[in-house]
């Protein structure tokens, strides 16, 4: 497993940065889907703020991350600033004894007019054709244009560090790695991210490389 760089310089203000600074090192990014809620359980298209809490199950599957996780050496936990993102974030930030940040650009690509619905095809529908028309988007939600700028936005401001573990949602994280992480994430069962299902990414603003998803590595 390959281990993240160090020594680079760390400015003290990077964190308030809204542009990516390239650098010559890489970043390693642990990626986490939040863990489960009752959402999830009723198939619930849910992805405003503040969201649905970790069920017990969630719970669970968020305490289990530390054991899972222990030889990243991890410097922050990242968060959406939703409900659930944030409680499964932080048994993994007080295990590592680091920072625990909460972040709205890492938010779920949010559904607009179909919030709630159990009838999903047309969320789907919509962010698979952001790879054609990016401009389109959800009724009074998000496009791909805007998504993706402020998700790059996110990850800019945590370019100081060498080890970051952010946790985010399912369509914004599949969509992101879509768009950045050299892949093509078809239909395959294997590009599925289950809850607390984790993404290993390395690499510098313009050249991320999808080095594990799950417990797969990807050549």
């Amino acid at each position: 497993m390959v281990r993240c760089p160090g020594g680079r310089h760390r400015p003290e203000n990077s964190l308030g940065q809204s542009v990516f600074v390239h650098y010559s090192g890489a970043v390693r990014i642990i990626f986490i889907r939040h863990g489960q809620t009752d959402s999830n359980v009723g198939h619930l298209l849910d992805t405003g703020y503040p969201g649905a809490p970790l069920n017990e199950t969630g719970l669970a599957q968020a305490a289990g991350l530390p054991d899972r996780l222990r030889d990243e050496p991890i410097e922050v936990v990242v968060t959406s600033d939703i409900t659930r993102a944030r409680q499964t974030g932080e048994p993994l930030a007080a295990d590592k004894a680091v920072p625990l940040i909460t972040e709205p650009g890492f938010r779920e690509i949010f559904a607009g007019d179909w919030e709630m619905a159990t009838e999903w095809q047309g969320y789907i529908d919509t962010i698979a054709s952001w790879l054609t028309d990016p401009t389109s988007s959800m009724p009074n939600g998000e496009n791909g244009v805007g998504f993706i700028q402020r998700y790059d936005e996110a990850i800019a401001r945590l370019e100081s560090y060498d080890c970051v573990a952010i946790v985010s949602h399912g369509a914004a994280l599949r969509t992101w790695l879509g768009y950045r992480g050299q892949v093509t994430l078809d239909g395959d069962p294997r590009w599925q991210l289950h809850n607390t299902d984790t993404v290993v990414v390395e690499g510098t603003p313009s050249d991320w490389k999808i080095l594990e998803w799950g417990d797969t590595p990807i050549p």
